[in-house]
């Protein structure tokens, strides 16, 4: 339910803010947090935050969250800095309250954070062009590179397993034996579409147990629309939704960009004929990543940048799937069958990376 402008201005207020608030609208099209974008007036000049909720059915630890979104934006400004390079826009920057904290808990029991609107970029939902590809994914493979050496102590796992893809699989199962919302006999064709492909589902982890690719610091949710881009000169900007920053593989974040990038359609799209991999959009994502990367990679991890594409969106269609039968518990639904159409949307999309996969692991 979305806040009245009375409890928007009580849950503002609480942070160091300048000015008088003006308004807050709903903001953005992310499927977990609720994200409001405010405007107050100092002096007639009026001033731009971001007030966002974190959802705690998905992050159940939210300080946990905010320790980390802490440690990394200081680092990534210390770097910002020593390149002396325009630090307004180059990464997210919390408000604190008056304590130093960089979240509220609201009369509900609600975690909030506000931070300062970055003007004039926005994100994609779908990717227009090459060039703006080439600059998403150098701004995630410098996001990578800036975070290499983030001092000790390990970053904490906001959401546990998040990218374990064979336990994506086994909640999957699961819900399948559950058939909580009775409707495991509508998805039969999703359902076997998976299970000829669950062999592959460990091929990320078991080279990580076995020390082929090391754990890094990643992002974990590399949509486009988790990027911004400058409005003037398309150039990248930062990484913004920063709730899954923890431990993770360096593929799971090129290979989300590639699902969501590459695929000209919604991710809630039903007619699948519009869904399909980008050739052109996936080579300058492969440039614009290795460009920033190119000197930590490991000759597994590059190796497997083709493959990265094909397991994570098998993974998310999976949880888009898991969900519909569990009854649309976790990702936000507008509509009845959105799930299941997200699913479908990720599956189509597999089956063009297979047909491609020859032509992507030529340009290695």
């Amino acid at each position: 339910m979305a806040l009245t402008q009375a409890e928007i201005k009580e849950i503002i207020y609480k942070f160091v803010v300048y000015g008088d608030f003006l308004v807050g609208v709903p903001f953005g099209t992310g499927n977990v947090n609720d994200t409001y974008q405010l405007t107050l007036d100092q002096g007639g000049v009026r001033l731009f935050y971001i007030l966002q909720r974190i959802n705690q059915g998905a992050f159940r630890n939210p300080e946990a969250v905010m320790e980390n979104l802490d440690r990394v934006t200081k680092h990534l400004l210390g770097k910002i800095h020593a390149r002396h390079l325009e630090t307004r826009r180059r990464t997210i920057r919390l408000l604190r309250t008056p304590e130093g904290k960089s979240f509220i808990y609201d009369k509900n029991g609600e975690c909030w954070r506000a931070y300062v609107f970055i003007a004039n970029a926005r994100s994609y939902d779908v990717v227009e062009t090459p060039e703006q590809a080439f600059r998403i994914a150098q701004t995630i493979g410098e996001f990578q590179l800036n975070l290499i050496d983030l001092p000790e102590p390990r970053l904490n796992e906001t959401i546990p397993d998040f990218h374990n893809t064979p336990r994506r699989l086994q909640a999957l199962e699961k819900a399948i034996r559950e058939d909580r919302a009775g409707r495991v006999k509508a998805v039969g064709p999703e359902i076997d579409f998976v299970m000829k492909r669950r062999e592959e589902c460990s091929k990320l982890i078991d080279l990580l147990a076995e020390g082929s690719i090391p754990e890094r610091i990643t992002h974990n949710d590399t949509k486009a629309n988790n990027i911004l881009i400058d409005d003037l000169s398309g150039e990248g900007l930062c990484m913004i939704d920063l709730d899954t920053v923890m431990p993770g593989l360096s593929l799971y974040d090129f290979g989300d960009i590639v699902r969501s990038a590459t695929n000209p359609a919604e991710e809630d799209e039903t007619d699948l004929s519009k869904v399909g991999m980008r050739f052109e959009v996936y080579e300058a994502l492969h440039r614009g990543y290795v460009d920033m990367t190119g000197d930590f990679l490991t000759p597994a991890e590059f190796e497997n940048l083709p493959f990265a594409g094909k397991l994570i969106t098998l993974e998310i269609g999976i949880r888009f799937l898991t969900d519909y039968l569990e009854g649309d518990v976790y990702f936000k639904t507008r509509r009845t069958g959105q799930n299941l159409d997200r699913c479908r949307t990720q599956f189509k999309l597999v089956e063009s990376i297979e047909k491609q996969m020859n032509d992507m692991t030529a340009l290695l």
